[in-house]
């Protein structure tokens, strides 16, 4: 009888039922037992912290949020990583095998799925509808906050007020100029004014400043400018005492110290930066020192460290006290207090608040005898800070602040740098060469860090920032800070003289560092805006060089190392629209950047050169040779992509003959016009006029691949994203101007 079995298995005992289809599962599921143990392993190995990974998942869930484009992509993100924990828990139920990733499964999961539930519950609770449109109307309300810019020559007012359109309660933000300003104009007065408001202004173009999610979680409904005098009707709320309490110190202190070191020490004392010369603070970002202007973990750590050794020493001085009372502890208790303070009077902004939290848990940690400065403390502050203000995740502020403070504990904790840095018995200039080798280490680890996210927010990084921090920070921490604190408390008593006048020494220096480190050459950097999954590749690599151990963690530079040939790589795009359609911008034509207009405004042209990677230098449209311009247009030729590119700009808002517009554009690939264009106008490729624009937005043109970005499809449909204007006529029959029959129209058609 034949076999009915193929011919590679053979009949009778050695081929038991069902042997043949159980193979192949059971060999993989023992491959998969295998590799999970060895994930399981190397998470054991490694030094696997699941405190730092928590807050990373809880910050992704925020990043998640803001990157995803709607509600229904959010709750995707939610449900995928609530069934990934409930998954994990189902797979591994009642198995003592694979703690490590049971554990980093689930908790990384649920913390992701938070952190995005977190930031979206935030939103809701606290953002504010912007108002419908732009106007001019009456205003009264009640001031809510009061910033004093006299660097700018204006007063910035918050003010309680209503919906000049639906009569809600909003708050709107108006600058005053500092001529129309009066002394009673502070918190808590009622007042009346003619204002211009304006709704949130959302990026010129993409990749720009987005204040419109700013104002958002700011609460702000509306910006604009109070026109003429204000009427004040009601002085009888006295609130905002502390914010008084900054104003007073901040006067004090350029009362007593004139000048930009004045206007520096003021900063340091109240965290009042309002009246810092445009020149001094472009100076200090350019030299990398900006970091010292905003109050972080530098001065925070300053005042904790002087108040604790200030108290240990004065009460050290009492032989009844030492016996009976632990000093360190004492001191560790002023020196709370006082940072606490001190975060409080400068405006409890996110640095000052990350430095006041990961100091405190410092001081405990060395009234336990822990090891103070740690990741763990690290973690620990910025999930305080994440809790309270999700929204501060994706700022730079956030992340220059964290991302320093990260370089400089994964620093001091490899085995190389403790052996560099650890105390030995030497000469006294072998010890001083030492620390000075360290403080220029640590600059240069920072600035590494710092790199990639200052190009991605800012476009630009500077160069010699690790050298100049060398000095300017134990200038700052050993001088400027300590003769302020001096200066004011001997003033109390009438003799602060002597002091100011050293304290104006020590940052009149700091300033001609600042000044005299921005004039070398090459002192800032200018790249094209980076990606998002570029600065992503940074961030991961960051972390993990950072949070692992051993050789393992040097798996990080592969990322890094992908991140920056993709910067290198990176061009900027050919052409760039504002969302309103009056300002144009071509790249790739010599070392300025062609514009189709001058603009008064530094936030239009620092837009347009940054978005760019220029060094800020333009050339307006009409008077380059590769565009030929009238009173109503500008002709352009560009090569990109191996074949010609032709567009026609609009530089008027006239209306032109239907007619010869609509054969202008036939013989054009793109069309940009700040206004309504009709339907006859149809080029070969993009038609960006206000129709287009008041959906998409500020435009950016890659015309080597063919390919556009929006700053519609950044903000996806997230809530501060402005509501497209109502349709308007396009214009009344019968009524034209200049005929566009004198645009230039040389040069045969592209297709």
């Amino acid at each position: 009888m034949a076999s009915i079995l193929p011919p590679t298995v053979p009949s009778g005992d050695a081929a038991p039922d069902g042997a043949a289809l159980q193979h192949s599962p059971w060999r993989k599921r023992a491959d998969l037992s295998s590799g999970l143990a060895k994930v399981e392993h190397f998470l054991e190995s490694a030094g696997f912290d699941r405190a730092p990974w928590m807050v990373i998942a809880l910050a992704t869930g925020i990043a998640a949020w803001f990157v995803l484009s709607g509600p229904w992509q959010w709750l995707g993100w939610i449900a995928g990583c609530v069934a990934m924990a409930l998954l994990t828990l189902a797979l591994f139920a009642g198995e003592g095998r694979f703690p490590f990733i049971r554990q980093a499964v689930v908790v990384i999961s649920l913390a992701a799925a938070v952190g995005c539930g977190l930031v979206w519950t935030k939103s809701e609770l606290v953002g504010a509808r912007a108002i419908a449109r732009a106007v001019v109307t009456e205003l009264t309300g009640r001031i809510e906050l009061r910033e004093e810019q006299p660097a700018d020559h204006r007063v910035r007012l918050t003010l309680a007020t209503r919906d000049p359109f639906n009569g809600q309660a909003i708050n709107v933000r108006l600058n005053l100029d500092l001529d129309r300003d009066r002394p009673g104009l502070l918190e808590g007065t009622v007042v009346r004014l003619r204002a211009r408001l304006v709704p949130p202004a959302a990026p010129m173009l993409p990749g720009g400043y987005d204040f419109s999610r700013t104002a958002w979680f700011s609460g702000l409904a509306a910006t604009g400018s109070a026109l003429g005098d204000v009427t004040i009707l009601d002085t009888s709320d006295h609130g905002g005492a502390l914010t008084r309490i900054q104003r007073t110190l901040s006067q004090h202190v350029r009362a007593n110290l004139s000048g930009s070191s004045g206007t520096i020490a003021a900063a340091f004392a109240s965290g009042d930066r309002g009246a810092i010369a445009r020149t001094d603070e472009v100076a200090m970002r350019d030299a990398g020192l900006t970091h010292l202007l905003s109050i972080s973990g530098l001065h925070v750590s300053a005042v904790i460290a002087g108040f604790y050794v200030l108290s240990l020493r004065l009460l050290g001085l009492f032989p009844w006290l030492v016996l009976r009372v632990r000093l360190p502890l004492v001191a560790a208790g002023v020196g709370a207090l006082a940072g606490i303070g001190y975060t409080v009077l400068t405006g409890s902004e996110v640095p000052t608040i990350r430095s006041c939290i990961g100091s405190v848990l410092v001081l405990i940690a060395l009234v336990l005898g822990r090891e103070g400065l740690s990741i763990r403390m690290l973690a620990v502050g910025a999930f305080c800070i994440l809790i309270v203000w999700p929204e501060a995740l994706i700022g730079p502020s956030f992340q220059m602040s964290f991302a320093s403070v990260l370089a400089i504990i994964s620093l001091h904790g490899a085995e190389p740098a403790r052996r560099l840095f650890a105390p030995r018995p030497e000469p006294w200039w072998a010890t001083t060469l030492r620390h000075l080798a360290s403080l220029l280490i640590t600059g240069a680890v920072i600035e590494l860090a710092l790199l990639p996210i200052g190009l991605f927010h800012f476009h630009r990084a500077g160069v010699y920032g690790a050298l100049a921090n060398v000095i300017a920070i134990p200038l700052t921490t050993f001088a400027s800070m300590p003769l302020i604190a001096l200066s004011l408390l001997f003033d109390t008593v009438g003799f602060g003289a002597p002091f100011w006048w050293l304290t104006g020494k020590s940052l009149d220096l700091l300033l001609a560092l600042a000044h005299w480190t921005a004039s070398w050459p090459g002192a800032v950097t200018m790249m094209p805006g980076m990606g998002r999954a570029t600065f992503a590749l940074f961030l991961i690599g960051g972390l993990w060089l950072a949070l692992w151990r051993g050789n393992v963690r040097l798996w990080g530079l592969v990322p890094t190392v992908v991140g920056l040939v993709l910067v290198l790589a990176t061009r900027a795009p050919d052409v760039f629209i504002s969302g309103d359609g009056r300002h144009v911008g071509i790249t790739g034509t010599g070392p300025d950047l062609v514009v189709l207009r001058e603009s008064r405004s530094d936030f239009t042209r620092g837009n347009l050169t940054e978005l760019a990677g220029m060094n800020g230098s333009t050339q307006l449209m009409a008077e380059w040779p590769g565009a030929k311009c009238n009173d109503d247009f500008c002709w352009v030729r560009l090569e990109r992509g191996d074949r010609p590119w032709s567009l026609l700009i609009a530089r008027s808002r006239d209306a032109v003959a239907e007619r010869e517009l609509a054969a202008a554009c036939e013989r054009v690939d793109i069309v940009v016009a700040p206004r309504y264009l009709p339907r006859s106008c149809r080029p070969h490729w993009l038609k960006a006029d206000r129709r287009m624009l008041d959906r998409t937005g500020g435009l950016s043109l890659d015309l080597n691949a063919g390919t556009s970005r929006t700053v519609a499809e950044d903000q996806g449909q997230h809530p501060w994203k402005p509501a497209e204007p109502a349709r308007h006529h396009r214009r009344s029959p019968g009524k034209l101007a200049r005929a566009v029959a004198k645009v230039p129209a040389d040069g045969s058609p592209t297709r």
